[in-house]
């Protein structure tokens, strides 16, 4: 499932590949990019850099073009060798950079625009995107602002709101509350500054830590599935997300799982680890049953 650190780990290894090198071919599925391409062609124009904004990847040629792509649930980009096969069929096939040594493959990518700086600024959602939280800068207090203004929405949902802060997909959304011991289902205006404080302290670190590799300057595409807990054991890398059912890490309670926001997108907490501020046990208003078995009995 993408979200802000696919993006950004996908970002990086396209920059490696493709940055500083003339493109010699492009390619594409969608009539859209065809007819730009067929204006103002890619081919023959300089890959000056690619770069992730939260959940968006911008790939900048020279001339003042650029390609912007979300992956949505199911998208992703692969780099190849030239000449090399391609994992996945050509009806997934959406769009093909090439340049001398390497081609890069959009699959399955549902949303794709050309654009110049002028027109991304004017007539797309990237510059209402809050705070990237892998940004080499972070503007904290105004994504802590951005949050509070949010007063009346669910905390998990304002963390999701890419308009509050950029990267933050459904998995990290439910890591993060688990974190820092936030019900996913509080209210903002329930929670201290200082608690929003470690919401986005929380949400850099666990980020960071899935986009972090020592490769250098080798292109790297793939760094495992994603981690939170810190484990080195595979089974026991998320706290809470898809662990409906299941025995918290920490105290034993079993995992809960309720649909939330106006997406119905699948939350996880654990019900002692995250009680609701003041002691509340409802969640939107039903009952919130808290069920727990200790660790290691029957």
């Amino acid at each position: 499932m993408p979200e802000g650190d696919t993006i950004f780990r996908s970002a990086r290894a396209l920059d490696l590949a493709l940055r500083g090198k003339r493109v010699v071919s492009f390619e594409t599925a969608y009539a859209q990019l065809a007819s730009a391409n067929d204006q103002s062609p890619v081919a023959g124009r300089m890959v000056e850099r690619v770069e992730s904004r939260g959940k968006w990847l911008l790939i900048h040629f020279s001339g003042d073009v650029i390609l912007i792509t979300h992956m949505l649930m199911s998208g992703s980009w692969h780099i190849y060798r030239r000449g090399e096969r391609w994992k996945r069929g050509r009806a997934h096939m959406r769009a093909v950079i090439a340049v001398e040594d390497f081609e890069a493959v959009a699959f399955d990518v549902p949303v794709a625009s050309f654009h110049t700086a002028r027109s991304l600024e004017r007539n797309t959602t990237l510059p209402k995107l809050g705070p990237d939280l892998l940004g080499a800068v972070f503007a904290n207090d105004e994504a802590v602002q951005r949050i509070i203004d949010r007063s009346d929405d669910e905390i998990a949902n304002a963390l999701l709101n890419q308009r509050v802060v950029a990267g933050i997909g459904n998995v990290f959304k439910s890591e993060i509350c688990f974190a820092c011991g936030v019900n996913p289902f509080a209210k903002v205006a329930s929670l201290p500054a200082a608690k929003l404080e470690d919401l986005l302290e929380a949400a850099r670190r666990l980020m960071a830590a899935n986009v972090s590799e020592g490769s250098g300057d080798r292109i790297v595409t793939y760094t495992g599935p994603r981690r939170t807990t810190g484990a080195d054991n595979p089974t026991a890398r998320l706290w809470v997300y898809g662990r409906r059912g299941k025995e918290c890490r920490r105290c034993g309670a079993l995992i809960l799982m309720r649909k939330q926001g106006t997406g119905a997108r699948s939350t996880y907490w654990c019900p002692e680890c995250q009680p609701m501020p003041g002691g509340e046990t409802a969640v939107e208003g039903l009952a919130t049953p808290t069920l727990r078995r200790k660790v290691g009995c029957g």
